[in-house]
């Protein structure tokens, strides 16, 4: 196969002799081209390059933000997306089964490309920008947004930076005194009153080392999108959510201030003024209006083979 190696050597993860293996690696049976990121949008257009000049599979190694940029490359093309995780959390890679080291990663991808396994997944769409596993709008967009003022020490402390910036947030950078917003669903319920919204393409929302934070377990690539808001941002509220997460089991829905959907064809989000939102963890800024969709079968995506997977539990 003709692989694209497209890497962002400013995530957390990455190193020169990491990638220098991984190229070496994939370059044992396959043709492999490397490129390098260098700003924002530049994986896109990498990405969408690739595609356009046949290549078959691109490979990320990075972090969520570039996989983002990826999968809006290649959606709707024939061009594979292969994730290896190169960021703090790695979401979306971890959520298909890989493990955080990438190199150990690239073992999986290898036997995925030998076997073929490749399918096409849906993903969700935000104002016209494709997301592969979450749009979070409200306070954790805001808790992204103090992370990202803080990217030089993202490297270093990862997951604690994470904590220390949803503290500060909580006490000192969100408005928890009044509504943000209004969640109109594709199932013609309406929450006037969120406070904190996260839409789900896929489970977990995120990992706190290597525990899974579990809002929604029937959100995943072959199903509609899913939803959680918060009508509530009182201490013991974020505490009671926080822990329902954490044990799973759709505990979070049991929770009356937390109001879950599940297998959405979309929503609309209306601000009471601008909020803020971030997608796939990349802040974005603030809004007053958010179109949401689900858009089936749009990108082609490499999947570990089950077995693979099965074998590392």
């Amino acid at each position: 196969m003709r692989l694209l190696l497209l890497v962002n050597s400013s995530a957390s993860s990455v190193t020169a002799r990491g990638r220098v293996v991984i190229q070496k690696a994939l370059a044992a049976d396959h043709d492999v081209t490397l490129a390098e990121t260098s700003r924002r949008g530049h994986a896109a257009r990498l990405a969408r390059g690739a595609a356009g000049d046949g290549c078959d599979v691109v490979v990320v190694l990075g972090g969520d933000g570039t996989l983002n940029e990826a999968a809006n490359g290649l959606a709707g093309t024939p061009c594979a997306l292969a994730p290896l995780p190169g960021g703090s959390t790695n979401v979306f890679a971890r959520t298909l089964g890989l493990p955080n080291d990438p190199i150990e990663a690239t073992g999986d991808l290898l036997a995925a490309l030998a076997r073929s396994s490749i399918q096409p997944v849906g993903l969700g769409s935000v104002n016209g920008r494709y997301f592969l596993f979450h749009v979070g709008i409200g306070y954790d967009a805001a808790v992204v947004e103090q992370v990202e003022r803080r990217s030089d020490l993202k490297r270093f402390l990862g997951h604690p930076l994470f904590v220390g910036c949803a503290i500060s947030t909580w006490f000192r950078h969100y408005d928890r005194s009044r509504p943000r917003f209004a969640v109109h669903h594709s199932d013609g319920t309406l929450v006037d009153d969120g406070l904190f919204t996260v839409v789900l393409n896929t489970n977990p929302y995120t990992f706190l080392g290597n525990r899974p934070l579990d809002l929604i377990p029937e959100a995943t690539l072959e199903r509609g999108l899913g939803s959680v808001t918060l009508r509530s941002m009182s201490f013991p509220a974020i505490i009671r959510a926080a822990a329902a997460a954490f044990r799973g089991r759709h505990r979070l829905e049991r929770l009356r201030f937390a109001v879950v959907r599940t297998d959405l064809d979309g929503l609309t989000v209306t601000g009471h003024g601008p909020f803020p939102y971030q997608v796939d963890g990349d802040h974005l800024g603030d809004i007053e209006r958010l179109d949401i969709r689900h858009e089936p079968n749009v990108l082609r995506l490499v999947v570990t083979p089950k077995e693979v997977a099965a074998s590392r539990r």
